[in-house]
């Protein structure tokens, strides 16, 4: 494992930095009440600008968030996960093709990006910009939560940002100097998702082979019990992400689309 040590003038607690942060990731739901200071928070967002985009687009933005009042006004798109408040604070990155259009008006040519296709394209752009940012948050011994619940509930978002046509929200990180350091959490193995040249379906023994191991770590296992479930899929199914849930939010993702121009 290669190791380089740096001075790091805004976490003087976090003297190097690990070069396989990969392998030690963890998502952090606890904050110090340390601020993280502006000109820091600019810089690695400057610097994950430069992750790969669709033409040189850059379809995204960021929304920082350190009003308390906005955040608790966040907060329940977010199901009112106590991070959100806690964290000194939130990013909502948002799909974003308003202002390419903006641009194109501008500059005497006509965006046609109004359409499904231009909210994926920008999405990727999106999510690919909120990676990039994640591993620089990780360098820097800042810790951070991705909130899947943005395209939960986005309309509650929308209006709280004041997000216009064209902007949506798609991923939110949750921002602060770590206060607890979690256990690691279990991955599948390589072999559960690489596939060689073409998608090969999953047998039951494949299914057997790649899930086994984290149906029965001891949390998993705890997990099943205190749900009151025979298994982990079960879990997962009858009262994590349900059908009912699922279709609910679906409509309410097509709907916002719809209203901001997608």
């Amino acid at each position: 494992m290669t190791t380089v040590y740096a001075q790091n003038k805004y976490n003087p607690y976090f003297t190097h930095l690990d070069m396989k942060n990969l392998l030690t990731r963890r998502t952090i739901r606890r904050y110090s009440n340390r601020d993280v200071d502006p000109a820091l928070l600019n810089r690695l967002m400057d610097e994950a600008a430069r992750t790969q985009t669709m033409g040189n687009l850059q379809l995204y933005s960021v929304v920082v968030t350190r009003s308390q009042d906005v955040k608790k006004r966040l907060a329940p798109a977010h199901f009112n996960q106590p991070m959100v408040t806690q964290a000194p604070v939130v990013l909502t990155i948002c799909a974003d093709f308003n202002r390419t259009s903006q641009w194109a008006r501008c500059r005497q040519a006509e965006p046609g990006y109004d359409n499904f296709l231009s909210f994926i394209n920008a999405a990727t752009d999106a999510l690919l910009y909120t990676q990039t940012l994640c591993n620089l948050l990780d360098e820097e011994g800042l810790g951070y939560c991705y909130l899947g619940t943005t395209v939960y509930q986005p309309q509650t978002i929308i209006d709280v940002l004041q997000l216009p046509r064209l902007v949506m929200p798609v991923a939110t990180l949750t921002v602060g100097w770590p206060d607890e350091e979690p256990s690691l959490s279990d991955r599948l193995p390589l072999a559960a998702f690489v596939h060689s040249e073409s998608y090969h379906d999953y047998t039951p023994a494949d299914i057997d082979a790649h899930y086994t191991p984290k149906e029965q770590l001891p949390e998993n296992r705890h997990f099943v019990e205190i749900n009151h479930k025979q298994t982990l899929a079960q879990v997962f199914t009858d009262i994590r992400y349900t059908r009912t849930d699922n279709e609910a939010m679906s409509c309410g993702l097509i709907e916002a689309l719809r209203r901001q121009g997608f």
